[in-house]
């Protein structure tokens, strides 16, 4: 094992929203020309930058490990809204974080399974656990715990959290708990230092805990951009988020200029007491392999009737939608538009997903219809087929208007500029 290198395994990048500023290229070019031979990327509570980078990881010829920085209830995900204080009233500064609701994990997928499973967990966070942030339960991480490494998190672990609060056989418990989830073997302290007194007020409890459970430890650098000069830029970023300008004195911020992709020899230096911590770093990048599988179609498959294809029964069905649509005559530019969109659809090999939102076949619905159905397909239940770029509206059985759907057809046009809000929100 290399003495002098270094794996960055703590990473936020530009899809940890409004908090990461590291640019995917940038981030991961900077650790080849640090001749680091991988690089993490843990966003807050998302995995969206897991694919893109990937391929910048790839391309720069470094490893790379996808990770996930979670947020974790102290309660139950699905249905505990409550938030918690495990301190006194005067130790409400150290206490859980957003207000009372979750903690942090840092996660990393050691297996293209590991992978799948962290892509679950941050799916049902998101969709179940919402409250504040997309929050998972340790019943969650029992169910999809398997292929992932995990650690202590940064300060506002559970961990760090109780040893803040005094809490020394709390955390000691919580550790614990973890360890078992994850296996002796993918459990990791971890230990930070940019320099603050709430890192180091805890650092001696922390390692006083990894040698009580004998948990190894692993240093990392909370990086939320890519070189040190972009601290100022990264504190700008805070403002949006936070609503407030940089003349605040009261202002989020991050103290220091510390949160950037630091050398091998840097992050050694800093933690030259405990060698065996960035060797861990190391280590953990040896074990991680994943691979996406970009030669497969996800696409889902559905039955469709005897002696038709997925793409000659979509064919039919936008049909059978503008006659319901227009029982006196298609006009032309309907027709037009309707070809345009099916044609689209056609060519991208998408029919299985929009096939299946007919209202007459046997998997759709008839009050819903999928989004990415085209317009005229939809036709016969309450939807008709409109020009890129305008909103689609519904229309009741009874006929008369509804409010009109968030999602124009440009979203799924090739030629237009269209952004959609999700993806704006994703960066």
């Amino acid at each position: 094992m290399a003495s002098d290198s270094f794996v960055h395994l703590h990473v936020h990048s530009e899809y940890s929203m409004l908090d990461g500023a590291a640019k995917i290229g940038a981030m991961t070019q900077a650790a080849a020309d640090y001749g680091m031979p991988a690089i993490a990327v843990t966003d807050h509570g998302n995995t969206f930058a897991a694919f893109e980078f990937y391929n910048a990881a790839k391309a720069a010829g470094v490893k790379p490990i996808i990770g996930l920085e979670a947020y974790v209830t102290p309660g139950t995900h699905r249905s505990d809204k409550s938030r918690v204080a495990w301190g006194s009233p005067e130790q409400k500064s150290d206490d859980v974080s957003g207000s009372g609701a979750y903690t942090h994990t840092t996660m990393w997928s050691q297996s293209t399974e590991g992978m799948h499973n962290l892509f679950r967990l941050s799916s049902l966070s998101s969709m179940e656990g919402y409250y504040f942030k997309p929050r998972m339960d340790r019943e969650l991480l029992e169910t999809y715990g398997k292929g992932l490494i995990a650690t202590t998190g940064c300060p506002s672990g559970e961990v760090q959290t109780r040893l803040r609060l005094g809490q020394y056989d709390a955390a000691r418990a919580a550790a614990a708990d973890f360890r078992d989830i994850f296996g002796k073997e993918n459990y990791f302290a971890e230990i930070m230092d940019h320099g603050l007194s709430i890192e180091r007020r805890v650092m001696t409890d922390l390692l006083r805990l990894a040698k009580d459970l004998d948990i190894p430890l692993v240093a990392t650098n909370d990086s939320h951009y890519t070189h040190q000069h972009e601290a100022d830029a990264h504190a700008a970023l805070l403002c949006v988020q936070s609503g407030s300008t940089l003349d605040d004195p009261n202002r989020f911020k991050f103290d220091g200029d510390g949160y950037y992709i630091k050398t091998a020899q840097e992050m050694r230096q800093i933690f030259r007491d405990h060698p065996e911590a960035c060797d861990n770093t190391l280590l953990i990048a040896e074990r991680c392999e994943v691979e996406f599988n970009t030669s497969a179609n996800y696409m889902p498959r559905f039955p469709v009737p005897e002696g038709e294809t997925e793409d000659s029964w979509l064919v039919k069905e936008v049909e059978a939608g503008l006659h319901y649509r227009y029982p006196d005559g298609i006009p032309d530019r309907v027709r037009k538009q309707a070809e345009y969109e099916t044609g689209i659809i056609l060519q991208m090999g998408v029919s299985p997903a929009t096939s299946s939102s007919s209202p007459t076949s046997s998997t759709g619905r008839r009050t819903t219809a999928s989004a990415s159905a085209p317009a005229a397909a939809r036709a016969p239940a309450r939807w008709s087929p409109t020009p890129c770029g305008s909103p689609i509206s519904t229309r009741s059985s009874t006929g008369s208007s509804s409010s009109a759907s968030s999602t124009p057809i440009a979203s799924r046009c090739p030629t237009s500029t269209w952004t959609s809000t999700t993806g704006a929100a994703a960066r």
